[in-house]
């Protein structure tokens, strides 16, 4: 089974607040998208990889793919405007048009092979897969007036993550029929086909790192991971 991978990697991380771009900052003293391209790589299912980039990181992550001799990363692209543009355009620069497409956020390094063969296991039956937890707050709708309306029943809830697997037509065809919709991840857009996508339970150490705040957890978690990433 062809399972192409495309990370995306051409944020800039405002609220980082970051000179570097975010997927260049060190945790644990290696660059933060090394953890999922190192993790792609050694994967057996993984076919080939896409890199999507912006132009002021594009030289330092080829310098990392060569460095680490990473063979499965196909190219390097840009990306656009919007996250959903930067997998527009590493859906166009697929070298083999068919099988299963993962799709994976490099803001979150701490995936392993174990997620991943669960994830590509499900898309292949279904179609659509993505990983997920369950909610562990309590959350309420409120109106433009900081007035609650709602308090949400948590156990039919799931906070959504990357990676996520679909079948290359499906993506194509939702990319095609509602790219043009803002959407914050890709199943939204595999939903408005009327395709059914399915969970699959995930990790609550999957974070994404998005403030300082998060880079302090995410160093903890490298630190007591390293064996997992074999990051050397």
């Amino acid at each position: 089974m062809i399972v192409n991978a495309i990370l995306l990697a051409a944020g800039v991380g405002l609220r980082l607040k970051s000179k570097l771009s975010k997927p260049l900052i060190r945790i644990a003293g290696k660059e933060m998208i090394l953890y999922s391209l190192l993790v792609l790589e050694k994967h057996h299912q993984i076919s080939g990889i896409t890199v999507v980039v912006n132009p002021a990181n594009r030289q330092a992550i080829l310098r990392l793919i060569k460095r680490y001799r990473l063979k499965k990363v196909e190219q390097v692209v840009l990306g656009g405007a919007r996250r959903q543009d930067s997998v527009r355009n590493g859906l166009a620069k697929l070298k083999q048009c068919q099988g299963l497409v993962l799709i994976h956020d490099s803001g979150r390094p701490f995936i392993n092979e174990k997620l991943l063969s669960a994830l590509i296991n499900k898309a292949a039956k279904s179609k659509a897969a993505v990983l997920a937890v369950p909610l562990k707050a309590t959350i309420k709708a409120a109106t433009k007036n900081l007035e609650v309306c709602q308090t949400l029943k948590r156990d039919l809830l799931w906070e959504i993550q990357t990676p996520q697997v679909f079948e290359y037509s499906l993506i194509k065809r939702a990319f095609r029929a509602f790219g043009k919709f803002s959407v914050t991840d890709d199943s939204s857009l595999v939903e408005k086909t009327g395709a059914k996508v399915y969970l699959v339970k995930g990790s609550y150490a999957n974070i994404k790192v998005t403030t300082a705040e998060d880079i302090l957890i995410a160093e903890s978690l490298a630190k007591k991971g390293k064996r997992l990433w074999n990051i050397k």
